[in-house]
């Protein structure tokens, strides 16, 4: 069931119990005599019961959440004082009103004192003390009955009161996750196109025909961007495309002592292509590219993206490490890498591992990181 209508029909079914307890003190209220017990009596309960769901619900939705958790304490405890005290006062007004009492003794009589026809008539009844209870300033059966109910009522308000500011913090936090998202992805996203942007122009000096192909696979990726990111998940096979535009873009300016490597999955062992967040591998690319290339000595990136399971991914990116470029330090807008990191806390929680090795056996720079998908 889903949760919006499982919180409605858990809060009936406690207010069902809350008053099918209160039928149930009412009835044990009853005169201890068997036989039929007087109309009035029953009315008079039914005249309780009709006050106190009166009483629970005033203190559920105006008296507790404006008084009580407004820090109106005596204002809080006067009018349910009040409130109590017209509840017994009605009570005994309406017992004293319909003589029940004296009916209530005349029907103990009857059952466990029969009259006798062979006996000489009785006197008229006149109530004793025991038929004299309803005289009293109040019945200390409702006056237990009331306070129970304003118990019940503000217990009930205090955790409908819990909830709905538990709801408020859910909802506060997920607005800032999102929030955060949308600002982190516009950092990366610009980041991404300045540099591109600076590669494209320089292509323009060299080679015409090229550059007018590098602009085609930048709106390509740009068509990517502002249609696929929004909604927040892409296939993974879109997230490869994207790669593959990016890393042809990128290998335009570069010269022949650049290799690049690119490993994808075989056709014949992919398996299914599941959501991933988009975007998510593009900076780690980037910044093999930032820092990994050098225009005076042999240089290698290996991007090598695997799928171990179906909702598993894995992706390792080795660059060449050259003293003159740290990859720890970005460079003036180099971002991405940061806001990635806090993407993946965002989006995949206790989802994912990140392992950087810098540098590694053959003087390389690699990372790699693993994203367990939910089905």
């Amino acid at each position: 069931m889903p949760l919006r209508l499982l919180r409605p029909a858990s809060t009936l079914l406690l207010h069902a119990l809350v008053w099918g307890l209160v039928v149930v003190l009412l009835w044990a209220q009853q005169p201890d005599y068997p036989g039929p017990k007087p109309p009035e009596f029953w009315l008079t309960q039914a005249l309780v019961f009709g006050l106190l769901v009166g009483l629970f619900y005033l203190n559920l939705n105006w008296a507790a959440p404006r008084l009580l958790y407004g820090r109106r304490l005596p204002a809080y405890l006067a009018v349910n004082v009040v409130a109590g005290l017209a509840i017994l006062f009605l009570h005994q007004q309406a017992e004293t009103r319909l003589h029940v009492p004296e009916l209530v003794a005349r029907g103990r009589e009857a059952v466990l004192d029969p009259p006798n026809p062979w006996s000489a008539p009785r006197p008229h009844f006149a109530p004793g003390p025991a038929e004299a209870e309803g005289s009293a300033l109040f019945d200390t059966g409702v006056l237990l009955l009331t306070l129970m109910v304003l118990g019940l009522s503000a217990s009930l308000a205090a955790v409908q009161k819990a909830q709905r500011d538990a709801e408020s913090r859910l909802e506060l936090e997920r607005r800032q996750v999102a929030t955060e998202l949308s600002l982190l992805k516009a950092q990366i996203n610009p980041h991404f196109f300045f540099n591109t942007l600076n590669n494209i122009y320089a292509l323009t000096l060299l080679d015409g025909e090229r550059a007018r192909a590098a602009l085609h696979r930048l709106s390509r990726m740009m068509r990517y961007v502002l249609y696929e990111t929004p909604a927040g998940h892409t296939r993974l096979s879109q997230e490869v495309s994207f790669l593959r535009d990016y890393i042809e873009l990128m290998h335009l300016r570069l010269t022949d002592q650049v290799e690049v490597i690119f490993e994808t999955p075989a056709a014949d062992a992919v398996g299914p292509d599941p959501f991933i967040a988009p975007m998510l591998f593009q900076p780690y690319v980037e910044n093999a590219f930032k820092h990994g290339v050098s225009a005076s000595s042999p240089s290698r990136i290996t991007i090598a993206l695997r799928q171990p399971g179906p909702q598993q991914v894995e992706m390792c990116v080795r660059n060449t490490l050259f003293v003159n470029h740290q990859p720890e330090a970005d460079e003036p807008g180099g971002i991405g890498l940061a806001n990635t990191r806090r993407r993946l806390d965002l989006l995949y929680p206790g989802q994912y591992t990140l392992r950087v090795i810098a540098p590694t056996t053959q003087h390389e720079y690699e990372v790699c990181l693993s994203l367990h998908l939910r089905p």
